[in-house]
């Protein structure tokens, strides 16, 4: 009786921990108004500074960049802006609320975009659901940026759009959802895979959600060495395969599942999550948040030495105690409050910072597997059940997977500068290490505002 209690207690101790983000987000956003702001990066001597940096002045590197549209790198911010660009259909776990409802997530991005990897993020939200309306915005603002960050866009438009600016933008445009998440899950997987003795061409592999992000995740795991046949997707529907008419149907529209009905499931399995889940090594879920959208006897139906990844935001499908409870040996979640974390804010902030310091023309699978490799070897002798990749405070990470980036840009020829491992390694380091300090240094002298106690 008395253990039953203490269990119950830990279980309402977990729980509160859990819903605490929420709570101190709703004192904490309006008293900030914001998460980021614009400053100064350039000196203001006196007032005659203002001759160098606007008129008069500036008309001599106006002249210099339109001969040479490339100086624009060189004398402005372009070099290291990304604009994080989304319509608000496919926000977090909380679908189409919006593009004004979903402006404190881009403002959060960019937040993370300066403090984990030194660039300058921009959020922009776009009033308008039209793909190409989207492509066309992004384009024009194109002289502006040194990359974009597509966000929450709802599927199947999100494909089309990230494919077609990924032809005509002339900078990289990644959509995080799809790449982000995709090349985190991998790094992730290769950890927990090599923690339990499984091989990854031998794994059975359901994949609970069959939108972007899993379908891009699927994509690198099985380039990676993952058997396809072996492989089960699982949407709202049920599991895929070529028996799914409703998909048949549409496949003009919904080109990446009806590939993936294919080519997936070769024992033709049919049903919902529970019968994807009967003999499975691996689970990745990126769909419904939860809690009670994968049930624990689920997780029981699993083969031995099971990996629950449950990273829907911002409730996991399953708490991590049930899943370890119903025998899973290692668990996961996209959050930051609970052991192992597989969630995007890990890969991009480095991912774009290597792609901006060589001036990449795109982020292609090889640039994410490499940024994969150096985020799954980071965690080095400190791997464990519970530490499957390093976290966010471990800052060198996000430079490891910088300069993994840029080198494998220049090697595939889609970089525009030529710079050694040490040169991107020690540069990204040194622009990350000035973010953080320019954080505290602001806390410190009260320019930002000490936050009020919970």
């Amino acid at each position: 009786m008395l253990e039953q209690e203490k269990e119950n207690l830990d279980i309402e101790s977990l729980l509160a921990k859990a819903t605490k983000p929420a709570e101190d987000a709703m004192t904490l956003h309006p008293f900030y108004q914001g998460k980021v702001e614009t400053s100064l990066k350039c000196v203001v001597r006196d007032i005659n500074d203002f001759a160098i940096w606007y008129t008069p002045g500036v008309a001599a590197p106006c002249k210099a960049i339109e001969k040479e549209p490339d100086l624009v790198y060189d004398y402005t911010n372009k070099w290291n802006t990304v604009a994080v660009i989304s319509d608000g259909t496919r926000v977090l776990g909380l679908g189409d609320i919006g593009p004004k409802a979903g402006l404190p997530v881009m403002e959060g991005k960019a937040l993370l975009y300066k403090y984990l990897g030194g660039v300058d993020g921009i959020a922009i939200m776009l009033d308008t659901k039209d793909p190409d309306k989207i492509i066309d915005t992004v384009l024009m603002l194109q002289p502006s940026l040194g990359g974009v960050n597509l966000e929450d866009l709802s599927q199947p438009k999100c494909f089309r759009i990230l494919d077609t600016l990924r032809e005509k933008a002339e900078i990289p445009v990644w959509h995080d959802d799809q790449q982000g998440t995709a090349t985190v899950t991998l790094a992730g997987l290769i950890n927990a895979l090599k923690l339990v003795g499984k091989k990854m061409e031998d794994v059975s592999i359901t994949f609970v959600g069959s939108g972007a992000s899993n379908v891009a995740c699927s994509r690198l795991i099985h380039s990676w060495g993952a058997d396809p046949g072996k492989t089960r997707m699982v949407d709202s529907r049920g599991i895929l395969g070529p028996f799914r008419t409703d998909l048949e149907k549409r496949k003009a529209e919904y080109v990446d599942k009806w590939r993936l009905c294919q080519t997936t499931n070769a024992e033709m399995r049919q049903g919902g999550i529970a019968e994807a889940l009967e003999g499975a090594d691996v689970l990745i879920a990126l769909s419904k948040p939860g809690p009670g959208t994968i049930k624990p006897e689920w997780i029981e139906r699993m083969n031995r030495d099971a990996i629950v990844f449950a990273c829907a935001n911002p409730i996991p499908e399953i708490w991590p105690w049930e899943a370890k409870a119903a025998g899973a040996a290692i668990v996961a979640t996209g959050r930051s409050d609970f052991p192992n974390q597989v969630n995007n804010s890990l890969g991009f902030p480095g991912i774009f910072r290597g792609a901006l310091d060589v001036r990449a023309k795109t982020i292609t699978d090889e640039m994410c597997f490499a940024a994969a490799q150096a985020l799954a070897d980071h965690i080095g002798d400190k791997l464990d059940a519970e530490h499957l990749l390093p976290d966010m405070e471990d800052w060198d990470v996000f430079a490891r997977e910088a300069a993994a980036v840029g080198m494998k840009a220049q090697e595939q020829g889609v970089a525009r500068l030529t710079k050694s491992y040490e040169e991107l390694y020690q540069g990204a380091r040194t622009i990350i290490g000035r973010s953080r300090r320019m954080t505290q240094v602001m806390m410190d002298e009260g320019l930002i505002a000490p936050a009020p106690e919970s």
